[in-house]
């Protein structure tokens, strides 16, 4: 008698949220606690954020495939990674395992998940589970909206150079810059050129044990924020009035 090939298991790009384990989704805790497989990236140094804030609501049972992620401005290196760790996840998928592959704030947001969805999509299934975003993570840490009524909202990654920043700025009423890191002191003075700095915030880790949230105008020069968002506003709604 022929064994019959198992069916192929589906892979879960999972948003975990911004960093509080209780923002995760009813449905994402549901997948998680049964899910046999979970993959996570990991830095140079072995930390994998992913994992920390989801741990809770793992399976115990889950076999874990941690992805060391080069930090490196070459794509190169990690197109190389995403391959290996295709390749890893697709042997389970077609072991007939379900595969959770956890992605810090919402997997197409800006998230490592994309770079997975060309290369297993074409051999196996994917199911996405939206996730908290830290961009509304830092608007509700600072209780204010992002934009209102039919103002525009930009999102800007701070590594664009500053030619391609200033005119985006120009046209916006509200903004928010995301992967600021080294580039801070630069992204300073640009918002200080577009008339955003004063109204502008800078909030750190949102939603973690360690958030901290402090007004441009009022972080140390000789400091610089991690993992944060810089949301900042110059427009005209009565919500964006200094008191």
């Amino acid at each position: 008698m022929t064994t019959p090939l198992p069916s192929i298991g589906t892979l879960h790009l999972v948003g975990v949220g911004p960093g509080d384990p209780e923002l995760l989704t009813l449905k994402a805790v549901r997948l998680l606690g049964t899910t046999p497989v979970v993959a996570y990236p990991t830095t140079g140094d072995g930390a994998a954020l992913a994992l920390e804030i989801a741990r809770q609501h793992l399976n115990p049972a889950a076999t874990h495939i941690g992805i060391a992620l080069p930090m490196s401005v070459e794509r190169a290196p990690a197109q190389a990674a995403y391959d290996a760790v295709a390749a890893d996840i697709l042997t389970h998928l077609r072991s007939g395992r379900d595969v959770a592959y956890l992605c810090e704030g919402d997997p197409l947001f800006y998230g490592s998940a994309m770079y997975l969805v060309g290369r297993i999509g074409p051999e196996a299934p994917i199911a996405v589970v939206p996730g908290i975003t830290s961009l509304t993570a830092a608007a509700a840490a600072i209780a204010r909206p992002l934009a209102a009524r039919n103002e525009l909202l930009k999102i800007l990654p701070a590594p664009l150079s500053d030619d391609e920043l200033r005119p985006e700025l120009e046209a916006a009423p509200a903004a928010a810059i995301i992967k600021v890191g080294r580039h801070f002191d630069r992204i300073r003075a640009l918002l200080g050129e577009t008339g955003h700095a004063a109204n502008a915030v800078v909030v750190e880790h949102a939603t973690s044990a360690r958030q901290r949230i402090t007004r441009l105008a009022d972080f140390a020069h000789d400091e610089r924020p991690y993992f944060s968002t810089i949301l900042c506003y110059r427009g005209a709604e009565a919500w964006g009035t200094p008191t």
